[in-house]
């Protein structure tokens, strides 16, 4: 199971944001003006589990043309900006670099393939935090243990899909088997190329890139990185197995090093 976030029929609500909250009992995270048109979280962290991001383009939408005078527009003048508005949550990778860190078990895969945190054994070790390619996982200040999306757990637990898809208005946000909405989301980058969107593209959806595809993927219209999304993220811990044989293989002949001294050594100490 998963979730499909349609960026291009976000309307930047933040119902998503404040149902997560509400769900989960996380702590209010600051109401400051950021400076970020109209983000006042900033992005994903141990008390945002649903971040919805502002971002502003001088740049016309699909077919429309650059420079073009609307009636509507401030002034008269040309209507070029654009919003991307998009909501974004933890992966829930495949290849999950943060299960292979946890040194407890607090981190583990639940039978709809999400991954969870237990709070209740979480040490605070923080090794999942730079374990994970997209920076999600955070520590709670005042808490120290890690904290991040569970994809409403206890829901999924009770046949009920995530606050944060009840609560979309727009279906922005859609949760269910992840084929499934592959082929729904295939579908959508058609039709929206089709309207002359050309920039629309599918974002983590793909089994074979380096995290093994996420739970949790996107149509985004411009470049990851215009999200703040890395552009080919890949399991960090993909070289941990050859990095334990050679240190198993260097740790060997250390050793033997070793008992071939104290052989020589000990026949040295017999013939005297």
């Amino acid at each position: 199971m998963g979730f499909f976030t349609d960026t291009s029929v976000c309307i930047g609500c933040k119902a998503c944001e404040v149902a997560c909250k509400e769900w989960n009992a996380i702590p209010e995270d600051g109401l400051e003006f950021t400076g970020m048109s109209y983000d006042n979280t900033q992005g994903l962290g141990a008390d945002t589990w649903r971040h919805v991001a502002f971002i502003e383009q001088n740049k016309p939408m699909g077919r429309a043309q650059a420079g073009v005078e609307h009636a509507g527009a401030a002034g008269g003048g040309p209507t070029d900006m654009r919003w991307l508005m998009a909501s974004d949550v933890c992966k829930h990778c495949t290849h999950a670099a943060c299960l292979d860190v946890c040194p407890t078990g607090s981190l583990f895969r639940t039978e709809f393939g999400t991954v969870v945190v237990q709070e209740d054994i979480c040490n605070g070790c923080g090794y999942c935090i730079p374990a994970c390619p997209y920076g999600v996982i955070d520590q709670r200040k005042g808490d120290g243990r890690a904290w991040k999306c569970t994809m409403c757990y206890d829901r999924l637990g009770g046949g009920l899909e995530p606050a944060c898809a009840k609560a979309c208005p727009t279906d922005s946000i859609q949760y269910g088997p992840l084929d499934e909405l592959r082929e729904r989301a295939a579908l959508r980058v058609e039709q929206l190329h089709d309207l002359g969107v050309e920039d629309a593209r599918l974002y983590g959806e793909d089994p074979d890139d380096g995290v093994g595809g996420d739970g949790a993927f996107f149509l985004l219209l411009d470049e990851p990185e215009v999200y703040g999304l890395p552009p080919d993220p890949v399991v960090t811990t993909r070289d941990l197995g050859s990095i334990w044989k050679h240190a198993g293989i260097a740790a060997a002949a250390l050793f033997g090093g070793l008992a071939a001294v104290f052989t020589v050594h000990g026949r040295n100490g017999a013939g005297r």
